[in-house]
């Protein structure tokens, strides 16, 4: 008789304890990491809290033990199989079952499923257990057994590079050292005579963008399955069905053909339409088991093509050059078990509603969970995936290259499906790590053998075993060998590639103003940090004394080194200082918010100038704990006046003005005789854009306008581009400090604002602005006598602004709405620069 796949999810029920000690200590729930299950028994206090982080770093030097008792499992017929199925234990794992050894693990990122069908005892107790081996230790241990390998590279200890596991576990310049280790993702008994293992589909998108042929492939276990159907939909409508045997290597494969497909495009240039392809292995009359996959059709190109400058460096999807302002990701959370799916989904949606159309998944932390990938298939959000890499010399001895092999094709095949992923890169700045270091790279040098007997063996990784990799199992996604890399070159060459802007904030500290200047082909890292939310800021200051802006407290969650001579710099630099901490925030915040302006409002002005520049993730999205950082949200989910700054300057039609820099901090301070001046509109859009353009010169200290505005009507704005508007010259011998505040109408509607500001704007006397700001139900109106600078409404729980961090001109009262404010609940509060 046919028996079909039965799962029983092995959640609940399990016990946990440090292996060297008698007493076993429940387990709310599995996916966990054994700091949540301290915390949840209280044996260690919340690590996010104070100086607590050091209070436990003595879990991550001890072994841990998990045990579950199996649920009865009747004994299998012949041709039915039981198996424990892992989808990840972090990191050295021992899994016993009934006393013995039947696996040892020590990638956290592999899947195992392992038949145990003889092993388990029928009417009896079946007890698994697992121990976990102090990661911290092991990797010591390894270390040592190689001093020929050069340990070198950047945050945390270098042994970190010896282990497959997440690298910012060991701490990073953002990010607490917290070792964990347990049975991370789920566990599971599947019980089954046959089941598809995998299901692969390989297409094209026709020329034409008309057609979508290729083939499904169904990898089929179990010999009882004969044949597999195949089917796929839209929408519950079939469009495709299809049927082959199981051959003798347990491969079932169709072709197939989709007319007039509906294609997926990153949000703001199409739909999202996703289709389910299923596979159903059966005997031939009987059902053993179906699996589906959720995919979209598009056609993605990575565009490096030789051009006057060097090399571009964009992605097109259908045919579609997509500019990709967005930001890097690390994971939400040090214990990742905790993330729900709910909070992902904020994160992401957070994304499109601040026009950010690609994320990217940095290689010091996890390949993600399924349903990070799923939402971002559903919300058209691209997703740049690094290989779990990130600022070291990777050793390249055989069983490590073994590991690495064995992980990688397990997560490309698991990824392979979603739409969204557009490109893989190797590494995060490991070549990077080989040019501070000094290590070998000759890039002429094509023999791969030879790449290993050289101080920088991972090159062999990079170059040779993952583009391999991604050929065969994922070959619709271009690949990259790392991040920043292009051609064998300095990996700051502006001229190819992507690139790490860090001359901002590391580096040589250079003025924010001229971010723009000091970018490349395509900007996948570059950051301002800021302090979080005040709230954020109480909740781990467990010591009220603490809340001044220059505590050890407040330091100490802060783990960038120098921050507290950066942070100083660039607020010495631009702004007059405060002490207060609400104040203190608010010029931190304002700080990144002007600093990340600069930087994309430039860079998308590239795009429409030849594609100069292909696309800006900003360095970070998120925290993974509550923290001072470059995060443009916190821990918590509280935006930052630069998410704001960077969803204006990202908006489908967004108008910029920007008279040229003038160092003020050189030659004795002296003023510039005259500033040039440029205005231009950017556009995301697919056709022309009918716009009207004002531009105003309006007194710092008086709200007046010195002089006529321009206002240009009927421009042609040019589709996914930009039009160059105005430009002009400011006489400051003869002009009074202004500020150059542009407008421009679609469709007899505002759709967006920009304000330039002479700088520095310490200079500027910010009293006595004449604001005024008045809710109104689920709006707020704002106006000003005199120009302000940085209006910020408070971010309260639940309640959403669709603008904050206003520039506000006289003249031109602005409407902000607002979500989620209850009838009577008091007003949000507000600030700006130089609020009494």
């Amino acid at each position: 008789m046919a028996v079909p796949l039965t799962v029983r999810e092995l959640g609940q029920g399990w016990q946990f304890k440090q292996t060297d000690v008698e007493e076993w200590l429940p387990v709310a729930r599995v996916p966990t990491n054994v700091h949540l299950d301290l915390m949840d028994n209280k044996i260690i206090e919340d690590p996010f809290l104070g100086f607590n982080e050091l209070k436990c770093e003595w879990v991550g030097e001890k072994s841990w033990s998990y045990r579950v008792q199996l649920p009865d499992i009747p004994k299998a017929d012949e041709g039915t199989k039981h198996v424990l199925a892992f989808d990840g234990l972090d990191t050295f794992a021992t899994v016993m079952l009934n006393g013995k050894v039947i696996l040892e693990s020590d990638n956290m990122w592999l899947m195992h499923r392992l038949d145990v069908t003889s092993e388990l005892k029928h009417g009896n107790l079946n007890m698994l257990e697992i121990e976990f081996k102090p990661a911290l230790l092991e990797a010591r241990k390894i270390k040592d057994a190689h001093p020929e390998h050069k340990w070198v590279g950047f945050n945390g200890d270098m042994a970190r590079l010896a282990v497959r596991k997440a690298q910012y576990h060991w701490g990073w310049d953002w990010g607490p050292v917290l070792m964990t280790c347990g049975p991370w993702r789920a566990v599971r008994v599947e019980t089954y005579q046959a089941r598809v293992e995998d299901l692969r589909v390989d297409y094209t998108v026709h020329d034409t963008l008309d057609k979508v042929s290729g083939t499904i492939t169904a990898i089929v276990e179990g010999s009882s399955a004969k044949a597999v159907d195949f089917s796929a939909s839209f929408q519950g409508k079939e469009v495709f069905k299809g049927s082959a045997d199981v051959d003798s290597d347990g491969q079932a494969k169709v072709e197939f053909h989709v007319n007039e497909p509906r294609l997926w495009y990153p949000h703001g240039y199409g739909e999202q339409p996703l289709y389910t392809v299923t596979a159903t292995a059966s005997t031939g009359q009987h059902d053993l088991h179906s699996l589906s996959r959720r995919t979209g059709f598009r056609k993605g190109e990575l565009v490096q093509q030789p051009d006057e400058t060097g090399k571009t460096f964009y992605f097109r999807v259908n045919g579609i050059d997509v500019f990709c302002g967005g930001s890097d990701w690390i994971p939400a959370d040090s214990f990742t078990p905790r993330i729900t799916e709910a909070k992902y989904r904020k994160w992401l949606e957070m994304m499109v509603d601040g026009y950010q159309v690609m994320i990217r998944i940095w290689g010091g932390g996890i390949w993600e969970e399924d349903v990070f990938y799923d939402i971002c298939d559903e919300l058209g959000i691209l997703v740049w995936q690094d290989f779990m890499f990130g600022c070291g010399n990777y050793p390249a001895f055989p069983e490590m290259l073994k590991s690495i092999e064995a992980e990688c094709v397990c997560q490309t095949k698991r990824l392979r499906h979603h739409p969204s992923l557009i490109i893989y890169a190797g590494n995060n700045e490991d070549y990077q790590v080989q040019e501070a270091c000094g290590l070998t790279y000759k890039y002429e040098d094509k023999d791969p053998q030879s790449w290993l007997k050289t101080d920088f063996p991972a090159r062999y990784i990079y170059e040779k075993l993952l583009p391999e990799v991604v050929a065969a199992h994922s070959p619709h996604v271009p690949y990259h060998p790392g991040s920043p890399w292009g051609d064998g070159k300095i990996s700051s060459d502006p001229t190819v590639g992507d690139m790490h802007q860090w001359n901002v904030w590391h580096g040589t500290q250079e003025k924010y103003q001229i971010f723009d200047k000091l970018g490349g082909r395509f900007n996948s890292e570059f950051g301002m940090e800021a302090f979080p939310h005040i709230d954020t800021i109480k909740y781990f200051v467990t010591d009220p004394s603490q809340l001044y802006p220059q505590s050890h407290m407040i330091d100490f969650h802060n783990k960038a080194d120098g921050h507290e001579r950066r942070i100083a710099t660039y607020l010495v630099e631009n702004f007059r200082t405060h002490t207060d901490l609400e104040k203190f925030i608010h010029l931190t915040q304002l700080s990144q918010a002007e600093a990340l302006m600069f930087g994309y409002r430039g860079w998308r002005q590239q795009w429409g100038q030849k594609r100069h520049c292909g696309g800006a993730l900003v360095w970070q999205l998120n925290d993974c704990w509550p923290v001072t950082s470059w995060a443009i949200v916190d821990y918590f989910l509280r935006k930052k006046p630069a998410y704001y700054a960077m969803r204006r300057v990202l908006a489908p039609v967004a108008v910029a003005v920007k008279r040229a820099h003038h160092d003020w901090s050189v030659v004795h301070a002296r003023p510039a005789k005259t500033s040039d001046w440029e205005c231009w509109v950017a556009s995301s859009k697919a056709t022309d854009v009918t716009a009207t353009v004002e531009l105003r010169f309006i007194s710092i200290a008086s709200g007046k306008e010195i002089k006529e505005k321009f206002v240009k009507q009927d421009i042609k704005v040019v589709p996914n581009g930009t039009t160059e508007v105005l430009t002009g010259t400011i006489d400051h011998a003869k002009e009074e400090p202004h500020v150059l505040a542009a407008r421009v109408w679609v469709g007899g509607e505002i759709v967006s604002r920009d304000v330039d500001w002479p700088q520095p704007l310490k200079y500027l006397d910010f009293s006595d602005r004449g604001v005024e700001v008045a809710p109104s139900g689920d709006k707020i109106l704002v106006k000003a006598a005199k120009p302000t600078k940085g209006l910020v409404f408070e971010e309260r729980e639940g309640v959403l602004v669709h603008d904050s961090a206003l520039d506000i001109v006289p003249g031109d009262e602005q409407t902000i709405r607002v979500r989620g404010l209850a009838r009577n609940a008091q007003a949000l509060k507000w600030t700006y620069l130089g609020e009494p």
